[in-house]
Parts: C-alpha cells; sequence; structure tokens
C-alpha cells in the first residue's frame, strides 16, 4: 500500500503518510528527506486542490479510506467529504440540458459536465449517454465534474485508453522515447486499448515503467468486465462501475498550523507555512522565498502578509461560508472599511437588498440596510451588527464556526450551525443547537467541534446578556 503526494502539502504529508509508504517522491521531496523513496505504481494519489484549500485523495478505495483516516487526525477542523462521482467511475446518464459547450448529464445522486470535445457522439437533451469522470471537484467548487465518453483505466504513470488503434495513445513533453519503450515491455496491452503515458512516467526506470503498465492492464482487463452488459432504460441514471475512490479533505486554520509543525520536523518552516501559501499563487512563492533567507518569526506573521497580500482596507472580500456538508456559499462581498495588522482583524461593510429577513432576529431586511462585520484571525466565532439607513440597531448575529482564516480576497471558515443572536431589544440568545447536534450523528462534525462549538455559544451568550 503505497501513496504519491504532491502541491503545497507535500512535504508535511510526506512526513505524516511515512507508515503507509510514500513513492514517486518528486525532485524536491527527495532532496528533503533524510530517506529512500521507491517507485512504480502507487495505490492512492493526494494532490492539492486548485484553490489549494485541501487535497483530493484517489485510488484503491482501502488505501483510500486508510490515507483520508490518517489526514483526519490533523487537526479540529479537517474535514473530509466522500466524492459520489469518484475519478474513474462509468455512469449510465441521461442528458438535462444542453449548453454553449456541452452537457449537463444526470448521473443519479449528482451530475456531471460532458463538454463537447470530450463527446465521440451528438448529444441533446433527453438522450442516454454512457460516460466516465474524468475530473472529480471538490463539493466546495461550483464546477460540476468533467466526463468523457472515452473510457480509460487511470493510473499514476500509465492510463490505457478505450477504443485506440494505435498502441500508444500519448507520452509526457519531452519523453517520445516512451512510444518505443512500450514496445517492448512485457505486459501485453489488451486489443482496442492504448497507452497514455503520464508526466510521472518519464523518471521511471524499465522495471518500474513495466510495473505501472502491467497494473494500468489489470485495471483495464477489470474495467472491461464491468462494462460488458447493459443497462436497462428504466435503470438510467446509474452507475456501472468505480474501480477507484475519491474522498476531499478541506483543511481549516487549526489543522494548517499542525501541519505546519509536521513540516518543521523534517525543515526550516515559517510560522504559518500553508496558511500564507493556501492564500495565493505569488504568497506561496513568497513562502519559498522566506524559508530560504532563514530568520523567520516564531508567530504568524499576520501583519506583513496583509500589508503584502491583503486584505486591507479598501480591499473587497468575499464571505465564504462553508458547511459541514461540504457545501460553500458565498454570502457576498464587502468593503474592508478598516484593518487593524497587530490584532489580526478586518472591518468588513456590507450593503443590504430588501426583502425578507435577517435569519433569527425576524427582522425585515430594508433597502439602506447595512451590515457591519468584524472579522478576527483564528476565532471560532464573528459579529455582525445590522443598522438601518438611519443608523438604528437592528440586532446583532454572532456567527460560531471553525477558526477564521482571513485570506486576500476571502475569510473562509465553516459554519457550525449553532449562533447566538442579540434583538434589538437586547434579548439574547442561542439558535439551531439541533442543527449542530444533527451534523454530529450524522458524522460530519466531530464531538470534540461540536464541545468546542457549544462553548464558544455559552460564553458568547453569558457576554452579551
Amino acid at each position: 500500500m503505497t501513496v504519491s503526494v504532491r502541491g503545497i502539502y507535500a512535504t508535511a504529508l510526506t512526513e505524516l503518510l511515512a507508515e503507509v509508504g510514500v513513492t514517486n517522491a518528486s525532485a524536491p521531496i527527495r532532496e528533503r528527506f533524510d530517506r529512500d523513496f521507491s517507485t512504480g505504481p502507487a495505490a492512492a494519489h493526494v494532490s492539492t486542490t486548485s484553490d489549494r484549500q485541501g487535497v483530493g485523495v484517489t485510488g484503491d478505495p482501502d488505501t483510500v479510506g486508510s490515507v483520508v483516516e490518517r489526514l483526519r487526525e490533523v487537526g479540529a477542523d479537517t474535514f473530509r467529504y466522500r466524492d459520489r462521482a469518484p475519478r474513474g467511475a462509468v455512469f449510465e446518464g441521461r442528458v438535462e440540458e444542453t449548453r454553449s459547450g456541452g452537457a449537463v448529464v444526470d448521473l443519479g445522486e449528482t451530475d456531471g459536465y460532458l463538454p463537447f470535445e470530450e463527446s465521440q457522439e451528438y448529444v441533446e437533451e433527453g438522450d442516454t449517454v454512457r460516460v466516465q469522470v474524468v475530473a472529480p471537484k471538490p463539493p466546495w467548487v461550483s464546477r460540476r465534474p468533467r466526463l468523457s465518453t472515452d473510457i480509460r483505466a487511470f493510473g499514476d504513470a500509465a492510463t490505457l485508453v478505450r477504443g485506440r488503434d494505435a498502441l500508444v495513445a500519448d507520452t509526457p513533453n519531452g519523453a517520445p522515447e516512451l512510444a518505443r519503450t512500450t514496445e517492448i515491455l512485457p505486459p501485453d496491452v489488451p486489443a482496442d486499448w492504448a497507452v497514455a503515458w503520464e508526466d510521472a512516467a518519464a523518471d521511471l526506470s524499465m522495471d518500474a515503467l513495466g510495473d505501472a503498465l502491467a497494473a494500468a492492464v489489470e485495471a483495464a482487463e477489470s474495467l472491461e468486465g464491468a462494462l460488458g452488459g447493459g443497462v436497462d432504460v428504466d435503470d438510467v441514471p446509474a452507475r456501472i462501475a468505480a474501480p477507484d475512490a475519491t474522498t476531499w479533505v478541506w483543511f481549516g486554520g487549526d489543522a494548517r498550523r499542525a501541519l505546519d509543525d509536521v513540516r518543521r520536523n523534517v525543515t526550516e518552516t515559517i510560522a504559518g507555512h500553508h496558511r500564507i501559501k493556501a492564500g495565493s499563487s505569488a504568497a506561496s512563492t513568497a513562502v519559498d522565498f522566506a524559508e530560504a533567507l532563514g530568520s523567520l518569526p516564531d508567530e504568524f506573521p499576520f501583519a506583513a502578509v496583509s500589508e503584502q497580500f491583503g486584505p486591507a482596507a479598501g480591499d473587497r472580500v468575499a464571505i465564504e461560508h462553508g458547511k459541514p456538508d461540504g457545501r460553500l456559499i458565498t454570502l457576498g462581498r464587502g468593503d474592508v472599511t478598516d484593518c487593524d495588522r497587530d490584532a489580526a482583524r478586518i472591518t468588513v461593510e456590507r450593503e443590504m437588498t430588501a426583502g425578507g429577513t435577517y435569519d433569527a432576529l425576524d427582522v425585515e431586511r430594508q433597502a439602506g440596510d447595512v451590515a457591519v462585520t468584524r472579522f478576527q484571525e483564528g476565532r471560532w466565532w464573528y459579529p455582525t451588527v445590522y443598522r438601518g439607513e438611519d443608523g438604528t440597531r437592528r440586532g446583532t448575529y454572532i456567527n460560531v464556526n471553525t477558526p477564521l482564516e482571513l485570506f486576500p480576497s476571502s475569510v473562509r471558515y465553516v459554519d457550525l450551525h449553532l449562533d447566538v443572536v442579540k434583538h434589538a431589544d437586547g434579548t439574547v440568545e442561542q439558535v439551531d443547537a439541533d442543527e449542530l447536534q444533527e451534523c454530529v450523528e450524522d458524522g460530519l462534525v466531530t464531538e470534540d467541534v461540536a464541545e468546542t462549538a457549544t462553548d464558544v455559544a455559552d460564553r458568547i451568550e453569558n457576554a452579551f446578556s
């Protein structure tokens, strides 16, 4: 059981997953660790999500489960989400609608997006189409998983593509010799399948290439067997095969600090290393430069990070309100009216639109209302004061959440449902405690996190009463 690891969390996760076994380590990882790494097919792959907020773990279901359980122990605000459309899963789907560039396909428990360029046939609304998930998406992004009508047996170094005449379908840039090498490798590629060599293949030995191809051939033969039968039209949409599992792991502020500690056991690591890198690609590059220079601060340098990358007074930030089930709701964007860098705190002001009521305050939302919110890095709660156009306080809403992270263009956290409200008449009450308990019962929130949230809400209620 081995895994490959890539992305901004690679050093910490390579150390954390040492007992699982890390293979095909990148050059920087090999230089950083005083140990030997194996090469060859990995049972699972860990890669940083495109927004740098967490990782995706894909591969053999048992290995994925073991890796995810280890990652979940990292910090209190580590959340995991099993993907209902994992990479490599094959569905008999139904086209829900077509758009200018592709079609939305109903897969049953979820849906996906089939770009027309990935479809071998013309599709229109109501059609049944066999598709495979080629690029799953974490639940906190708005995009659907990308589909294709091409069928692949995925591997880390070698992928087999069904329905091709040639022996080799693709090779990495700079490694055309792999096409010739394929002809002398011992595994026989099944008829009607072709090899697409991945980037990881470029650095492998002949033995490792043979092992990678053998693993891909085995996966293709297994997949071919699963695809043999048809699906009754009344059963569409239906999942036909799911050789791999995909689980998404979201890291919060506490988890990123814990990963800093793990990384520090391996190499010099600035306080807030993963927190800064998660903020933006420019900030990520700056972290590498600072660590190369040495003389690192002992505490997270919020003031310096905010000054160089934001947020700062005059900026606009989105309030990214995560939910325990993985969904992400943007509560809107607001203007940063004040940034106290010493306190790691910003004040955000939003002008509200008329219509509806303020949640739990039972006060109508009117034109001209203003919401003033204070966010402080690392805090398990934040207050929002709603005022009318004439300045009258209409109520205060205190959200209880995982530790806040103030990124350059957004404030990020996972909402824990439990909140405290203070009405205009001074009455203070807790709300939605039952929803938090339901999340615990559903396995979305741990008992420890729920206990912390309850303690935070109790202290806030006492302070405001």
